[in-house]
């Protein structure tokens, strides 16, 4: 029923329509709410009595002030917020940066006055560069760079960082992680260029990864962009694949020059000490040779004038003596010796080396040997030879 129906205040007929209506519900609603708060029964209109009188949606303001409160509190409610460990809170006023708050539990004016940023600086951001999640694929704008030495090389790593100051991060450039990348690229070449080839390719990874790693945190640093470089990963450092087969070769052909030169230096190694220990032996030998000639020389010299001196003294007897010295120095080198008798046929066969095995060996085998020893050959001649050879041999006996 509508509020300007001329039978809406009938008592009368209202309890013979039925149900209520909607404005009969609201009404009740109205009067509950006021009763609960305290407030005046709005069903009585300006006080006059009369029930016909229009309610005005009574006990109306109380609701919505109600509702308002409720929405305050949300409001306040928003400005809570928490902070995890290694995160931080920037909180902005009208956008404007205002502080930064450690991990906790933290309230700021709700929005739209303030609102905030969690950064988290412990996380560790990782920037690929030559490559995207793959080394196998390629950006080569970013990977191929000149080195020193006018050669292209095939260069791909990665940069991970961490966040050291987050209002810098989030305030001072407008993409960090695009500057990021663009300073690794930038450092590496300059890096790159100033080296050669070999030297990148090879011995000079982990240099080059800690030069990297200097000059793009100074970079850095000078942009302001609260980014701290943490470690430098040389992924993947080769030629063109178009000149990849002519450098394999080249590789090589070093490599061969390597392995012959230390193969050189190895027989060098060997062959000069030994060279030079058998220069020292020789050296000293002839030096030991010298000497010893020149020792002899002298005993010879010394012997010679003693022999003189002797000579002068009996030249006759010194005569016989060296006779026999030399005969005994040539009797000493041969082991046969024949006789032959003066005006004689016989002729004598001394086996001397025999003798003298038989002077070296023990008693008990002298008669075996003496057995073993060729007989003195006799030629067929006069008898007499031999007993005029006996005689004589007495009469030289003293």
């Amino acid at each position: 029923m509508a509020w300007n129906d001329p039978q809406w205040g009938n008592k009368d007929n209202r309890r013979n329509s039925g149900p209520p209506d909607l404005d009969e519900l609201w009404r009740r609603v109205n009067q509950r709410l006021n009763s609960l708060f305290g407030g005046k029964d709005g069903g009585r209109g300006n006080g006059s009595g009369g029930e016909g009188a229009t309610p005005g949606l009574p006990g109306g303001g109380n609701l919505v002030g109600l509702l308002i409160g409720v929405l305050v509190l949300v409001w306040v409610a928003s400005g809570f917020y928490i902070v995890d460990t290694g995160q931080r809170g920037v909180v902005l006023r009208f956008g404007k940066y205002v502080e930064t708050t450690e991990p906790g539990p933290r309230w700021h004016l709700p929005w739209p006055i303030e609102s905030r940023e969690i950064v988290n600086v412990d996380q560790v951001r990782t920037v690929e560069i030559g490559y995207r999640n793959n080394v196998r694929s390629k950006v080569l704008k970013e990977s191929l760079m000149l080195t020193d030495d006018e050669n292209i090389i095939d260069l791909q790593f990665a940069v991970q960082y961490i966040l050291k100051d987050p209002v810098e991060f989030l305030f001072v450039n407008r993409s960090p992680e695009d500057t990021v990348l663009q300073v690794a690229e930038t450092a590496m070449r300059e890096i790159v260029g100033k080296n050669k080839m070999d030297f990148v390719l090879y011995e000079g990874r982990a240099e080059i990864a800690t030069l990297a790693r200097q000059l793009m945190q100074d970079i850095l640093d000078r942009y302001n962009t609260g980014i701290s470089i943490s470690q430098v990963t040389l992924q993947n450092i080769q030629p063109p694949e178009q000149v990849q087969a002519a450098f394999d070769d080249a590789v090589k052909a070093g490599q061969d020059r390597e392995r012959l030169k230390n193969e050189a230096e190895a027989y060098a190694n060997d062959v000069v000490p030994r060279a030079r220990g058998l220069a020292s032996r020789l050296k000293e030998e002839a030096e030991g040779y010298k000497q010893s000639v020149t020792a002899n020389a002298e005993g010879e010299a010394s012997r010679f004038s003693q022999i003189l001196a002797e000579y002068q003294k009996a030249p006759q007897v010194t005569r016989q003596r060296i006779y026999l010295d030399t005969m005994q120095t040539v009797m000493n080198n041969t082991s046969k010796v024949l006789v032959d008798q003066k005006g004689g046929n016989s002729l004598l066969y001394l086996p001397l080396d025999k003798l003298q095995q038989i002077v070296s060996q023990p008693y008990g085998s002298a008669p075996e040997m003496l057995s073993q020893a060729p007989a003195t050959t006799t030629v067929p001649g006069d008898t007499r030879s031999r007993d005029a050879l006996r005689g004589r041999e007495r009469e030289d006996r003293p």
